[in-house]
């Protein structure tokens, strides 16, 4: 993010592109949202993790933090590299309603053809090939021989595999890697085909002068290759199994607060290689994915919410001191200046600001969270400073509209008077309001710009089954509406030139 500089961007997850074949890819129709960003004068596409989902298909709940979403892979790119036919993929059933994505349909339909493309392919006599393995050294094999294995056990956890994988016994480990050779290779095929795709289109973005703003998880999945291939870093016992897991206690989300299970991090076992897989992590981000990333629960350097293994809520949990301004010193030390934005939302405490702006990276206001019995808040736009990203609502919120229908009727009558609400829909008011602030950099969901009902909301946190699902039906976001956007995006001196 260019501080001091003015500018705005659009929130659109990968998987809610009008693609076809069951879900948003790298294929033509992301080319033609960034040409609609350009046309909306808008300099970023803030988009969610690039991760592979694993249960309850969140991004944020990944097989691993490194690897590439296979699901992205466009498969027009491959029939018309010769790999796929037009016939193969059209006769797979992908589920017949765009608006949404039926993940179940889409594990079953895509892999077979992703199989298909990797037996007919000649990849491995690439130099390029040569060079991207080289290139993802560490990760890429751990990451490989970790789902060859996931498949070999019915994509059984790690935890349930036999002791000798288990544990990583090198007798183990060599002959699973000679056993599944065929498996690993066609998950290096697949890395191989997202990095790829994935490098064209940041490419054709970064050339229309349109930044990617990534986004990774300050945690990682226990059913993970990161956990498996390390659990030294983990909090976890003599068995593997996590001694604390990671949530956050009752707030504006839920009243039992969030049980998000993830392992804790080991940190000062992390501090004594000097954070040397934090460095990677964030290296690997900036350097081969994201213009600019955005740091998921910001609140966990500082201190962070231990609960005990087996809750089945957040409620009986503790606050741990995180590795605070250690972690951030080191990484200055090794990669300079990075572009970081530190998602802060949640409680706020004085040990969080003092990182935060030792740190110097931006912070998070949300307009949603306002407004309150005619209360001042952070998040009203007469307090926003120039070092913050601003948002109408993030992934995490239900959409502008359905949560101004939703207001108390003394919340709502403020809002009308803060924003010069006219009318039954407040969005373009509201986001006026946000444009106009003093904050460099303004982030706005396109459900927000499309007036989305809640149906279009993108994640409810603390629930299962009914979230990543929503779609951009195709031709919806048009050229009027980008309109709409330039001329907001020129009034208040946020354009991409």
């Amino acid at each position: 993010m260019d501080k001091g500089k003015r500018a705005s961007g659009i929130l659109l997850p990968i998987f809610s592109l009008p693609s076809p074949y069951g879900i948003g890819t790298f294929g033509k129709q992301a080319y033609d949202f960034v040409d609609q960003l350009k046309n909306a004068k808008q300099q970023y596409w803030q988009i969610l993790p690039l991760c592979p989902t694993s249960f309850g298909d969140s991004p944020y709940q990944s097989f691993s933090t490194f690897a590439g979403n296979p699901y992205f892979i466009d498969l027009e790119v491959l029939i018309k590299e010769g790999l796929l036919t037009k016939e193969e993929c059209d006769a797979v059933d992908f589920g017949d309603d765009c608006s949404t994505i039926d993940y179940a349909k889409l594990y079953t339909g895509r892999y077979p053809l992703l199989k298909k493309a990797f037996i007919r392919s000649k990849h491995q006599q690439l130099p390029e090939y040569s060079d991207f393995k080289k290139l993802n050294t560490g990760w890429l094999g751990d990451y490989c021989l970790y789902m060859a294995v996931k498949n070999h056990f019915h994509n059984k956890s790690w935890l349930e595999w036999d002791d000798d994988i288990k544990f990583r016994h090198p007798s183990a480990v060599k002959r699973y890697t000679k056993e599944l050779a065929q498996e690993i290779e066609f998950h290096s095929f697949l890395q191989y085909a997202f990095a790829l795709q994935w490098n064209k289109l940041k490419k054709y973005s970064n050339d229309k002068g349109v930044k990617i703003f990534g986004d990774i998880p300050i945690y990682v999945a226990m059913d993970s290759a990161d956990v498996w291939a390390n659990p030294d870093l983990f909090l976890l016992d003599e068995d593997l199994m996590p001694q604390k897991v990671a949530g956050v206690p009752p707030d504006y989300f839920s009243a039992e607060g969030q049980l998000w299970g993830n392992p804790l991090y080991r940190w000062e076992r992390h501090a004594q290689d000097g954070y040397a897989w934090w460095i990677e992590r964030i290296d690997y981000a900036l350097r081969l994915l994201y213009d600019t990333v955005r740091i998921d629960h910001f609140r966990g350097f500082d201190a962070f919410w231990a609960i005990p293994y087996g809750e089945k809520n957040a409620v009986k949990g503790q606050w741990c001191k995180g590795p605070g301004m250690d972690l951030f010193k080191q990484i200055k030390k090794v990669l300079g200046d990075v572009d970081i934005i530190a998602e802060d939302l949640g409680l706020q405490t004085e040990s969080l600001h003092a990182l935060l702006q030792e740190t110097g990276y931006p912070g998070m206001k949300v307009i949603q969270f306002g407004f309150h019995n005619e209360e001042d808040s952070d998040h009203l736009p007469h307090n926003y400073c120039k070092n913050q990203v601003v948002y109408t609502g993030t992934h995490d919120n239900t959409t502008l509209l359905q949560w101004y229908r939703e207001l108390a009727e003394v919340d709502k009558e403020f809002t009308d008077r803060y924003c010069r609400v006219a009318g039954e829909k407040p969005n373009f008011d509201m986001i006026a309001s946000v444009f106009q602030s003093v904050a460099d950099l303004v982030i706005i969901p396109l459900q927000d710009y499309l007036e989305k009902d809640g149906e279009a909301r993108i994640n409810t946190p603390s629930t299962i089954g009914s979230n990543w699902l929503w779609r951009l039906a195709k031709g919806e976001f048009d050229a009027s509406v980008q309109e709409q956007i330039a001329l907001l995006t020129q009034t208040y001196f946020r354009c991409l030139t």
